[in-house]
């Protein structure tokens, strides 16, 4: 008896291991801390599928658009994608799962890191008000993340002493956008202009986050204002070749205003499970095994086309003409063969061909090309990880989207409509300038293919035409890249854009026939697993 007396005196008089007391949160922990928030990034908390399919870069919501198809072996691999792919929208659908976990982990270590920051006693004010920031900037993205992906669900920030129990319905959609705007307006304040430590957050990222939700609800004066303050700060500029985001010695330069970090130097869980299964197939298996999803769809495709002056087709008729393999004899933006693989066109130095898609009889040929690094590159690592992996960072935010983040919120308002025509011909000027047959690894081939993309006039650039301008380059110069799904919910067209794509689509992917979205199924619903955990607070 008075052994166990004294052996539970000595436990209750013990710190916990394991936890850091507010006296041992010095510098050191807390850039820990702020490290395992940021690692949430990578969204691989419990294996590599969670991370491909509820992914942060969002390529899963593109297979809900005219933009993408699910690729892989067949329609019944990852069939809870195909679904998505086809307008069926469950609630105990994968993704919705995967997404929702990530996120609520993610914004679970910020919560932590916050609260360990603020209590701190060795960090100065300032460096505390800065890493602070820094967390909400991030809690920030996630939240919006979930407000573009669910109708509903809870909102916590670090002083709930309890999540598990906040409701789903205790806040408005309109109160929860508002908590996410205020924390970054405070966010920009608070931040440096520069980080001596690449891939932590400055005050531009909390700009363009900001500018990015603005535009989600239609908030154009502010849009214009925070992006503006991205674009004037002149730390940014677009890449000199389209080619450059795909080239690891460019990580953290030029276009990358919000980026995960990858490596290859540490363990293979900081590759780039997000994309590296969407490699593809490759000739001679060149990447290791990639699996060939996330591929582009014909109307994709189709959008690159351009007309004699070197302009896309905005009158709806792009997609009146198919572009196929390097046969085509009609004019094309030269980003196409920067974004997929053709047939017969170059790919980072090799020739693509039927043997570098999986399954071509029933996706097609168009694998995405963006993610991915040469595979001779010293950055990729086939023999370690496979699918393509590499150190190549992704840009979640770069800065040709701010561009065209503050020309579409110009246009919106009717104002300085020559000045929103500029940013994009400055983006279009870039993208005509890539065509060097002499950059390697080359990706183009202006002897096959007719490339042709020039400037907009002044003559006829009028609000509508504009708008029709702006919504084009956002398709073809961010392509997927994860934006076009969210684009085309913001601008209210989803259902209508959507139905017409499978009715189109269907006459080369079948599997289309029957497939439908209607104004219900936009927002996915809270995941089946999640309601049932939850007791009665979530219905």
């Amino acid at each position: 008896m008075a052994a166990v007396s004294t052996a539970c005196s000595d436990l209750l008089d013990t710190v916990p291991q394991g936890s850091f007391t507010d006296e041992q949160i010095g510098e050191d922990e807390a850039v820990d801390m702020l490290t395992s928030a940021y690692a949430t990034l990578l969204c691989h908390f419990f294996g590599n599928n969670e991370s491909f399919a509820g992914p942060i870069n969002n390529w899963v919501f593109d297979v809900r658009s005219d933009d993408a198809l699910k690729g892989g072996d067949g329609v019944t691999m990852e069939s809870y994608m195909h679904q998505l792919e086809i307008g069926n929208v469950q609630s105990d659908n994968d993704v919705a799962n995967f997404k929702w976990r990530n996120n609520y982990y993610s914004i679970s270590r910020c919560n932590t890191a916050i609260k360990a920051i603020a209590n701190s006693s060795s960090i100065s004010d300032a460096e505390k008000t800065s890493m602070i920031a820094e967390m909400k900037t991030l809690r920030a993205y996630y939240y919006f993340d979930m407000y573009r992906i669910f109708a509903k669900f809870p909102y916590f920030d670090e002083t709930v002493v309890d999540p598990s129990s906040c409701r789903a319905d205790q806040y408005t959609r309109d109160q929860i956008i508002e908590f996410i705007r205020q924390d970054l307006r405070n966010a920009y304040t608070a931040l440096p202009e520069k980080q001596a430590q690449v891939g932590r957050f400055n005050r531009y990222v909390a700009a363009a986050i900001l500018a990015r939700v603005d535009l989600f609800i239609s908030d154009w004066a502010e849009a214009e204002k925070y992006a503006g303050y991205v674009i004037d700060s002149n730390q940014y500029e677009l890449y000199p070749n389209f080619l450059d985001m795909s080239k690891p010695e460019y990580n953290n330069m030029y276009e990358s205003v919000m980026a995960i970090q990858f490596s290859g130097a540490n363990s293979p869980d900081q590759y780039n499970f997000n994309n590296c299964l969407n490699c593809t197939w490759s000739e001679g298996n060149l990447y290791g095994n990639g699996d060939d999803f996330y591929l582009a769809s014909q109307n994709l495709v189709n959008a690159f086309r351009t007309d004699a002056n070197g302009l896309p087709f905005l009158d709806g008729t792009f997609n009146d003409e198919d572009v196929d393999g390097a046969d085509y004899p009609g004019n094309v933006d030269p980003r196409l063969d920067f974004t997929l693989g053709r047939i017969g066109m170059p790919w980072r130095g090799h020739t693509y061909n039927e043997n570098w898609c999986r399954n071509l009889e029933l996706y097609g040929q168009y694998s995405g090309k963006k993610p991915y690094t040469a595979p001779e590159s010293p950055y990729c690592k086939p023999g370690i990880v496979p699918w393509g992996a590499s150190s190549l960072n992704w840009s979640l935010i770069r800065y040709a989207d701010v561009m065209l983040m503050k020309a579409e919120a110009l246009i919106e308002q009717n104002k300085n409509l020559d000045e929103a025509r500029d940013l994009i011909n400055q983006i279009r000027r870039r993208a005509a300038n890539s065509v060097d047959a002499s950059y390697t690894p080359v990706d183009c081939n202006p002897s096959l293919a007719t490339y042709l993309c020039k400037e907009y006039p002044a003559s006829g650039w009028n609000q509508q035409y504009a708008r029709a301008a702006v919504r084009m380059e956002r398709r073809i110069e961010l392509a997927m890249e994860g934006h076009r799904w969210f684009d085309l919910v913001r601008w209210g067209n989803v259902v209508e854009t959507v139905n017409a794509y499978y009715e189109s689509e269907k006459k080369v992917h079948p599997y289309y026939d029957g497939a439908h979205l209607s104004a219900d199924e936009i927002y996915f619903p809270i995941p089946l697993n999640q309601v049932d955990n939850a007791g009665d607070l979530y219905k």
